[in-house]
């Protein structure tokens, strides 16, 4: 630690019970100074000698008797007043970062400067925090932590921007060039030495690590705080990732126990609504700058102590320019008490919103863009993300699906802010459906139709669909539509290994326009006629699937009555998933047999 020793004299200061102070000398005392609760028995020569201001209130004193001098406001108290006075007698006196900020305040206060004498307390304070505090890491910390007590006095004297800068410009210095001491997480260093199960017994030259100020600065206030890291970035030596990590590290010293302490007055709300206010707004807008999670808890703190709208919204909007790298367990937000739900749903809904808006804006083409493969980049990124938020989305669903007083219109709305685009695959929403009705057996018909026409049966897999055959939960109709895409998938594919010869080419395309055009409806007589012949099929052997004119007979018989059969077939699901089974094993059967049932799906 930096420090300036002034004086040559013993000091020769007393105390006479806690509030009185007084010099030990054969001199006389002649004036009383009242700073504060504090009482100082003093001789006016030496003070007089120094201080210009001493020397107006002496004068402006008409008391013949012994003078008693008022003086409430100094800056730093009687202990300040103590420096300066001991100054004035040329007693000893050590200044070090602890004192040297409040010895200037009250110098400046009593002023104490070169016109009253040569050499006086003012300059000989300036050389120390120029030449030593200033130029030391800690120094200058420990300086500015004692200035806010000091204010307006330290701003006024521009001690503040000072250190602040002083501050700023080590922390943006290449970390090679790191010769001072600094607080380090010290766990690091012992597992990269001796208790690493590997150490060779050599202990390894430690690199300066990036982030080697983050520790230091923890000990701040936000407002200093705030101020330091606006000045580190505006200095753009300093990666986003370190301010992030930075940023994480004083919400964990300032804010981790925010969850299990009650906030038991205004004054402490107010004190953690600062501190939240001032870490969202300083936190870094390139993306992948702070984790995801890091997000979220900052974003739970908002919640409990009811940061403001505000704040809210700018947190939002930055955890939506991150969700793709967010878990489940990420967006499981509680809610507060007094709601009938157990998470908050509105919010994830409004971090989902903001970030479909983000992505939105970010896939229009630049009015200046003249590199097609940058839009086409550009679209590949937009497009994976969406992917990853709507697999996020459909595993959030699934356990929100769990939720007794979870509405279904909250339900479909979240779970529709996702394009059929984004989910390649349904599987996911399928599951979550599925537990939805489970846990809601008493949904409505018209629920039941919303809920499960988020489904898109064309995007579940052979696993899944083989299961939602035999759900009791689901409407026979998505059951029937199930089906029914599966057999025209199992027939496509026989229609394509078939065509390879040249002989049914146009079966496939002819399959699947059907398939297209008819999903949202109702299936029609035709289909399931065709799945009746499809099982009839089944049963009689390879036989009759091997003859055409078999096939046309079977054909011609259901369009005759297919209507009839329409309203009175009733399969048992079992008994759908046992044909969805088989009908899988048939696929794999001989390419005769296969091109038999696509040509009798086709016509």
């Amino acid at each position: 630690m930096k420090f300036m020793k002034l004086g040559s004299k013993p000091d020769s200061f007393q105390s006479k019970g806690k509030n009185i102070r007084f010099v030990q000398s054969e001199l006389e005392i002649d004036i009383i100074v009242k700073v504060g609760d504090v009482i100082f028995h003093l001789h006016k020569l030496p003070l007089l000698s120094k201080s210009s201001l001493m020397q107006k209130l002496v004068t402006t004193n008409n008391d013949d008797n012994l003078g008693e001098i008022d003086i409430p406001d100094i800056p730093g108290g009687p202990a300040a007043f103590e420096i300066c006075v001991k100054f004035c007698y040329g007693m000893t006196v050590i200044l070090n970062s602890y004192n040297v900020v409040s010895a200037r305040c009250a110098a400046e206060y009593l002023e104490m400067h070169e016109t009253v004498e040569k050499g006086n307390l003012i300059y000989k304070i300036e050389v120390l925090l120029s030449s030593s505090i200033f130029h030391a890491w800690k120094d200058s910390i420990i300086a500015l932590r004692t200035m806010k007590s000091l204010s307006p006095w330290s701003e006024d004297l521009k001690l503040v921007s000072s250190c602040i800068d002083s501050i700023a410009t080590k922390a943006s210095v290449d970390p090679s060039k790191v010769e001072w001491s600094y607080t380090y997480n010290q766990k690091k260093i012992l597992s990269e030495n001796s208790l690493d199960p590997l150490w060779s017994g050599i202990i390894k030259e430690q690199s300066v690590p990036m982030d080697w100020w983050v520790e230091d600065l923890c000990e701040l206030e936000i407002d200093f705080y705030e101020k330091i890291i606006v000045a580190i970035k505006a200095k753009r030596r300093v990666s986003s990732e370190v301010i992030g990590e930075a940023l994480k590290a004083y919400s964990f010293r300032w804010l981790s126990n925010l969850g299990t302490a009650s906030v038991n007055s205004a004054i402490d709300a107010a004190k953690y609504q600062s501190i939240l206010q001032s870490i969202i707004w300083l936190l870094p807008a390139e993306k992948g700058s702070v984790s995801c999670r890091f997000l979220f808890k900052l974003l739970g703190s908002i919640i409990l102590i009811d940061g403001g709208e505000r704040s809210m919204k700018e947190l939002i909007k930055q955890i939506g320019r991150h969700l793709e790298y967010a878990s489940v367990s990420d967006l499981l937000i509680p809610v507060m008490p007094g709601h009938n739900t157990i998470y908050d749903i509105d919010t994830v809904m409004s971090i989902v919103k903001e970030f479909l808006m983000q992505h939105s804006i970010a896939s229009q083409p630049s009015p200046n863009e003249t590199e097609e493969t940058e839009t086409m980049n550009l679209a590949v990124v937009s497009d994976s993300s969406k992917m990853a938020v709507a697999k996020l989305i459909d595993g959030y669903l699934a356990e929100v699906a769990k939720e007794p007083n979870l509405l279904c219109s909250k339900f479909t709305d979240l779970a529709g802010l996702v394009s059929s685009k984004s989910r390649p695959v349904h599987d996911g929403l399928y599951h979550a459906i599925d537990i939805y009705l489970k846990e809601h057996p008493s949904l409505s018909k018209s629920e039941k139709k919303k809920l499960c026409g988020l489904l898109d049966c064309k995007k579940l897999s052979a696993e899944i669909c083989i299961h939602a055959v035999q759900n009791e939960r689901l409407p026979l109709r998505l059951v029937v539509q199930i089906l029914f895409f599966e057999q025209m998938r199992a027939s496509s594919s026989c229609s394509g290994r078939a065509g390879s010869g040249g002989s049914y080419g146009s079966s496939r395309s002819g399959i699947t326009t059907n398939a297209e055009d008819e999903w949202d409806g109702m299936p029609t007589a035709e289909v399931l006629g065709s799945f009746k012949s499809t099982k009839l099929a089944h049963g009689n052997g390879g036989s009759q699937r091997n003859s055409g004119s078999s096939d046309t007979t079977k054909t011609d018989g259901h369009d005759k009555s297919g209507n009839a059969k329409a309203k009175g077939i009733k399969m048992p699901r079992k008994m759908l998933g046992e044909l969805l089974s088989s009908k899988r094993q048939t696929g794999e059967n001989s390419s005769s047999s296969n091109t038999s049932v696509s040509e009798e799906m086709h016509n």
